[in-house]
């Protein structure tokens, strides 16, 4: 099965630049249009423009964190159906409990694969075909 990442707005919320180069050289090899944001203050003031189908987003970031990030994402109605991604360093239950308190939607450990980041796309995102 042929993955259709055309036209997808994926955005990558991540202090680390290796992080978000990473990312950003995947999905848009798959098609994608990427949007990265260096923290919480910088992503929610391009989540409105932009308007992502799904967000990845760092825990441990300065400013603003991952999970203020996406419980202020969650909180707004338009995009409160907005799949988020939790990505972190820490495996930990606690770490992955606060991640669904909050309002994330997964928790992805980095670092992570190619497969596992797509995988992710796909199981949050509705076949583009439909």
């Amino acid at each position: 099965m042929e993955d259709n990442f055309e036209n997808l707005k994926v955005m990558v919320i991540d202090d680390s630049k290796t992080i978000r180069r990473t990312a950003e050289t995947l999905l848009k090899k798959v098609g994608c249009e990427v949007i990265t944001a260096t923290d919480g203050f910088d992503a929610l003031a391009k989540i409105a423009d932009s308007q992502p189908n799904i967000i990845f987003v760092d825990i441990m970031m300065p400013r603003l964190d991952g999970y203020q990030t996406c419980a202020l994402i969650k909180n707004n109605n338009a995009f409160k159906q907005t799949p988020v991604i939790m990505l972190s360093s820490k495996d930990g239950l606690f770490d992955k409990a606060k991640g669904r308190i909050v309002g994330s939607d997964q928790y992805l450990t980095k670092p992570f694969s190619k497969d596992e980041l797509l995988g992710t796309i796909r199981d949050h995102i509705p076949t583009r075909e439909e």
